[in-house]
């Protein structure tokens, strides 16, 4: 697979052929498992992009759960008053459905507690 300037020289080279023969002609080929020919069009583009400067991120789309989306730490309640917390937070947390919490509130902040747990466990 090529990459940087020569990824960029070779398209330049190819001209107006279609999508498909410039995927292959610069190397973004893999074989299925029944012998076929597999075009990987997203590496392609990702390596078209970074060897024209432009930075998808560390390590492009990895280190992202399903749908691409990162934690972002913040939470906002909702048009019902409820505030969510999320699902990547208690799959984190290891809680599950029924598990109870108390609530302290301090003067910034909302501390959940397990019931049985102490406030000092972070």
């Amino acid at each position: 697979m090529l990459t940087g300037t020569e990824l960029l020289a070779k398209v330049k080279d190819l001209g107006d052929v279609s999508k498909s023969d410039l995927v292959r002609s610069c190397g973004y080929v893999s074989t299925k498992k029944d012998g076929g020919e597999r075009l990987n069009f997203t590496a392609f583009y990702e390596a078209l992009l970074e060897a024209k400067g432009v930075s998808l991120g560390e390590g492009s789309l990895k280190g992202r759960g399903k749908g691409g989306r990162k934690l972002s730490h913040t939470a906002k309640v909702q048009f019902n008053g409820n505030l969510l917390v999320g699902k990547a937070y208690t799959a984190m947390l290891d809680l599950q459905p029924g598990d109870e919490f108390e609530i302290k509130l301090g003067r910034k902040q909302i501390k959940l507690i397990p019931i049985g747990g102490s406030d000092e466990e972070e």
